[in-house]
């Protein structure tokens, strides 16, 4: 089985605070008859200043991790802020990049970008590629990259991979991870890979006019690029790390934005989960005592991570020039000199899958001498016969017994000592019992049947056939078979007798839903597994691991190799999947 284990960078877990970046776009308003020009005014790469809406004859001034004058490119924007938390990612941890502000502030613009000038995301991508290509050849690792993308739209996590997917849950593991059961997960290899699923997945997105903005994002977008690198040689340790692209909605003064109808309910909905964000981030300024609303919207339950979690954080906020914004730009930098003070506590998380390899090794290496793995070997050897158990009661009375002569000095102890030989003879005497009831092997075709009285006549088959541990039980001329056994027909040859059950039904109908399950079991990814009976969440991952060591499933007794699943829960696998297929 895997063990999870969390490693920290050092000995202790490592603080990162939350990294704000402020960028200012151009100055766009064309129908500026006053002459006011600008609010805001960079003073240098920290700092900048904008007019106090109250009066205008004051100014504000913020200092923050990085400012982003009105020039800045969208290349100076990603090697400034964003490509320095990238590699984080490669080793294992989260790293988290969003973008906040008003409506019609350019945040799309900045994830996004165009052709011509690309954003955080296609930059962001196309060096998390570079990153592993570089190391592909100087570590003994190896990488994959998948990547989700999904939309929260009137409180509802939408699969933009998946458009026709509905509302989606979101949970969270024993491990305080975020997860959503049901959302696609894409593994890409290269950059034109990620494109090809990037591009139509982002036309998803919900959009709409309003009067601020032409195309105007009406959800919070998140993409998730996984990158998961497992090592070549034992004990193959395999560390995983996530980046949380997100660009969020503007929020919105609806009596500027002319929202009407299902433009007002949008709206609503987006500036409740940027309230819920502003509720969090105060929860987190005021101490560890204070409840922290995670779960009070879907923004933030997905956000949990990147704020007082375990991301390495960037928020990217963005804010307008002119006039009209100014009450806007305000609050967002308010908000964000608030976010920059929030610690976070990256660690790197990773799985060490020892049993499973060391099996395929010893399997691998009993293959090439003709023995069997040791480890199988000891177990065999280890395991009693059925009638040379004790009986359970008698154990546990022989416990109590010693631990009351450890106990115990004088009379008390002899007497607990007497009582201990009093009962290894009383065992004796049941193990004597049952061999004296034994009966011999009886030879082939020669079944003895008692008149009268019915009686139960233990038959043991041949043992080059089948295992000792296999009985006939015959009652009153008639034959049960227990599990499974081997008949010997007069002809001289072995017939493979099939369960009661299975003898009662369509021979056609049944192949066919043996080979469904095994197609299940060698194609179907975790969530098909899961749809099995007598298939949980674990043992879908152990069979997805058996299938990466040992290649696709033979034949369904295989399934009896994979780790836990022992001979009578197979056998209930059988029978209630083949039933349930046949029933449909």
């Amino acid at each position: 089985m895997a063990q999870r284990v969390s490693v920290a960078d050092g000995a202790r877990k490592k603080t990162s605070r939350v990294m704000v970046s402020v960028r200012l776009r151009p100055f766009m308003n064309k129908q500026d008859e006053k002459g006011e020009g600008p609010c805001v005014r960079g003073l240098d790469s920290q700092n900048l200043e904008i007019v106090n809406w109250r009066n205008a004859t004051e100014t504000l001034k913020y200092h923050f991790d990085v400012f982003h004058g009105e020039q800045t490119t969208q290349q100076e924007v990603f090697l400034t802020s964003v490509k320095p938390i990238l590699p984080h990612i490669t080793r294992g941890q989260n790293a988290s990049v969003f973008a906040y502000g008003p409506t019609g502030a350019g945040k799309t613009h900045t994830m996004l970008g165009s052709s011509e000038q690309p954003g955080v995301i296609p930059r962001a991508l196309g060096e998390v590629f570079n990153l592993v290509n570089a190391q592909k050849e100087d570590e003994g690792w190896d990488y994959s990259i998948g990547m989700s993308y999904l939309e929260i739209y009137n409180e509802k996590v939408l699969d933009l991979l998946s458009p026709n997917s509905q509302d989606l849950p979101i949970r969270e593991d024993k491990d305080k991870n975020i997860l959503i059961p049901g959302l696609t997960h894409t593994t890409i290899t290269s950059f034109s890979d990620f494109e090809r699923h990037f591009v139509p997945a982002s036309l998803n997105r919900t959009t709409a006019s309003t009067k601020l903005n032409q195309r105007s994002s009406r959800s919070h977008a998140i993409l998730l690029v996984k990158v998961v690198r497992t090592q070549r040689c034992l004990p193959r340790r395999q560390q995983t790390g996530k980046l949380y692209l997100v660009d969020l909605a503007g929020s919105e003064d609806n009596r500027r934005t002319g929202n009407q109808g299902i433009r007002l309910k949008e709206s609503g909905a987006i500036n409740l989960s940027l309230f819920t964000l502003s509720k969090v981030v105060d929860s987190l300024r005021s101490g560890a005592s204070v409840r922290v609303p995670y779960r009070d919207s879907k923004l933030t339950r997905l956000l949990q991570d990147s704020l007082g979690g375990s991301a390495h954080s960037l928020m990217i906020v963005n804010i307008a020039p002119e006039y009209e914004y100014c009450y806007d730009t305000v609050g967002a930098l308010n908000f964000a000199a608030k976010s920059k003070l929030i610690i976070n506590k990256p660690f790197t998380q990773e799985t060490i899958a020892v049993l499973p390899v060391k099996r395929a090794r010893e399997e691998h290496e009993a293959g090439q001498s003709g023995t069997e793995p040791h480890k199988k070997k000891q177990k065999d050897e280890k395991k009693p016969e059925p009638h040379s158990l004790p009986q359970p009661s008698l154990i546990d009375r022989l416990l109590a017994l010693e631990k009351r002569v450890m106990l115990c000095e004088g009379k008390e102890r002899a007497g607990a000592q007497k009582a201990i030989q009093e009962l290894k003879e009383e065992h004796k005497a049941n193990l004597a019992k049952k061999s004296r009831n034994s009966v011999a092997p009886l030879q082939p075709r020669q079944v003895n049947v008692s008149k009268g009285k019915a009686q139960q006549v233990m038959v043991q088959p041949l043992l080059d056939h089948t295992n000792a541990s296999r009985q006939l039980v015959v009652r009153k001329q008639s034959v049960c078979v227990k599990k499974e056994t081997t008949a010997i027909l007069p002809d001289g040859k072995e017939n493979q007798v099939m369960n009661s059950w299975e003898s009662q039904l369509d021979r056609n109908l049944l192949e066919q839903s043996r080979q469904k399950i095994l197609q299940i079991l060698n194609t179907g990814s975790l969530k098909e597994l899961k749809s099995l009976h007598q298939i949980g969440a674990k043992k879908a991952e152990l069979i997805m691991g058996w299938r990466e060591v040992h290649g696709a499933f033979t034949k369904l007794e295989d399934l009896s190799q994979v780790d836990g699943m022992t001979e009578k829960r197979f056998s209930t696998f059988m029978k209630v999947n083949l039933l349930s297929l046949m029933a449909k």
